[in-house]
């Protein structure tokens, strides 16, 4: 755990990964644990409507259960094992079978259409699939073998840790598809210990006396797996696994009551929700927020009405974790997502690969412990991810006195009139606007311009879409932001394209553009 009474200057100077030659992820996340202090809490299951506290030795029991199912079936160390489950102690008991016996594991979405697991499943060559009756209906047909708690022997007699190091592959997650198909992002033992100083900085020192974590977002995403579950497990906080089928502000408030959660992981998109709603949530020590830039409103509403700075961090699946605010050592700025995470070396670089104070692309120097070891069978989009010892993020950014502000998507920056304009800047004004429940914005293209500023947006509850409202919308931007920022068209949508992690689909918003066009 990174030291409490540190700063972040000290924190950073005095860091050094600590990996050890023999490093097994469940390990740190269940067998220590269960050695220790097997009484201790893990989990807090609300899962099946009523609260039942799981123990780390009763983790560790479920876990051999599913490892003996496993054996059973054949998996062996390198075999892949999908996960297709929703947040509950079945979940990361079969992350941690896996990983016991030297297996990749492989989280599926429950909201995956068939076509979207039968790539996964087929691509990751997963011959088992730990599941429930749902998801089981789901593969048939697919070619996988599947594993249920109903199939689960009583024995919990399962085989030796596999000595497995910090480089031996453990979890293949592959990535949500913003900008392309999805590519599994293959990683090693060392990518829990590479989250861990991030998580911590972004709930204020995460492992203060009573802290409890829970987050909406399932545990299928990277931001589920290894923002919350098994960082909490490893640092031994508690979790809180409990089922929504989709936000909802009630049930969440419920959950955060009866689970008595201190610390939360919000998406953005949960936080705009209960932004619309202006929910008051009491109790709360951190609020975590990442995979879209927040803005000066949300932060100010987070204060008011969570009681809390919100803690912006940036990562992505292929290295996480790498760039976090943490109001608890320093101050956060309204535009920035935070500073470089101690052990990772962030930076803005040019073309070159040279470290630029300009815009440039963000990216993370090789070494960090949440890198990627490769993605999937794809030797040649691997070596292209990098630029010299850089592993590039594809997302623009600028970095001023230490803090990152992101720019865009690379593929998301809008060029007009010679003008580079980042959509993030332009969403987070819109939604200031009390008018406004969600917006995405992208280029059209423009024969004069090069493309304009179009924005999509999604109205509160209520409204109608007018030409004068459209009107309103675009003189706002042109009042806070530079002229050039200022949407030239505004289309109203019932919602936007969103990935199953919440983000919006600009590649999807701009498609419609384009099709305007033509």
């Amino acid at each position: 755990m990174l030291k409490r009474s540190a700063s972040y200057e000290t924190l950073r100077a005095g860091f050094r990964w600590d990996l050890p030659a023999t490093l097994n992820m469940a390990a740190q996340v269940c067998d220590g644990w269960a050695v220790r202090e097997p009484g201790r809490v893990a989990i807090i299951d609300l899962s099946g409507g009523v609260r039942r506290d799981v123990t780390y030795g009763d983790v560790w029991k479920l876990s051999r259960r599913v490892e003996v199912a496993l054996l059973e079936r054949g998996i062996g160390r390198g075999d892949r094992v999908g996960v297709l489950l929703s947040q509950s102690p079945f979940t990361a008991a079969a992350h941690i079978a896996a990983w016991r016996m030297g297996a990749i594991s492989v989280p599926l979405f429950k909201l995956f259409r068939r076509d979207a697991l039968t790539s996964r499943v087929g691509d990751s060559g997963a011959g088992v699939v730990v599941t429930d009756d749902e998801g089981r209906a789901m593969l048939d047909g697919m070619g996988c073998a599947t594993i249920t708690a109903a199939d689960l022997p009583d024995s919990t007699r399962g085989g030796q840790m596999a000595e497995t190091g910090p480089e031996d592959p453990a979890v293949l997650i592959y990535t949500s598809g913003t900008t392309g198909a999805p590519k599994g992002a293959l990683h090693g033992h060392r990518v829990l210990t590479g989250h861990l100083p991030g998580v911590e900085l972004s709930h204020d020192l995460l492992g203060q006396p009573g802290d409890c974590l829970w987050t909406p977002a399932d545990w299928a995403w990277i931001g589920g797996l290894f923002d919350v579950l098994m960082p909490g497990l490893a640092l031994g906080v508690p979790v809180v696994a409990a089922r929504m089928s989709k936000f909802d502000v009630a049930e969440c408030r419920r959950i955060i009551a009866e689970g008595s959660v201190r610390n939360v992981f919000f998406p953005p998109t949960a936080l705009r929700m209960l932004k619309a709603e202006d929910a008051r949530i009491d109790g709360l020590r951190s609020v975590g927020s990442g995979g879209e830039p927040l803005g000066a409103e949300m932060l100010d509403w987070g204060r008011r009405a969570l009681r809390v700075t919100i803690n912006e961090f940036y990562g992505q699946t292929e290295c996480n974790m790498i760039v976090s605010s943490c109001a608890a050592l320093y101050p956060v700025r309204p535009g920035a997502i935070g500073r470089p995470v101690p052990g990772h070396q962030v930076a803005v670089i040019d073309a070159d690969g040279a470290v630029t104070d300009g815009e440039g692309d963000v990216a993370v120097r090789a070494g960090s412990a949440s890198m990627l070891l490769e993605y999937w069978k794809k030797p040649a989009e691997t070596a292209a991810k990098f630029r010299g010892d850089w592993m590039l993020t594809g997302d623009r950014g600028v970095m001023e006195d230490g803090y990152l502000r992101f720019v865009g998507r690379e593929d998301d920056v809008i060029t007009s009139a010679g003008y580079r304009i980042g959509p993030a800047e332009i969403e987070d004004c819109l939604l200031k606007h009390e008018a406004v429940a969600t917006c995405g914005v992208v280029g059209k293209p423009d024969p004069l311009r090069t493309e304009i500023v179009k924005a999509y947006v999604v109205l509160r509850p209520g409204l109608t879409p007018t030409d004068a409202l459209a009107d309103a919308l675009m003189q706002f931007v042109g009042q806070h932001l530079a002229s050039y920022s200022r949407p030239r068209e505004i289309g109203f949508v019932d919602e936007l394209p969103m990935t199953v992690t919440g983000k919006v689909i600009r590649k999807e918003l701009k498609a419609r553009a384009a099709k305007e066009v033509s």
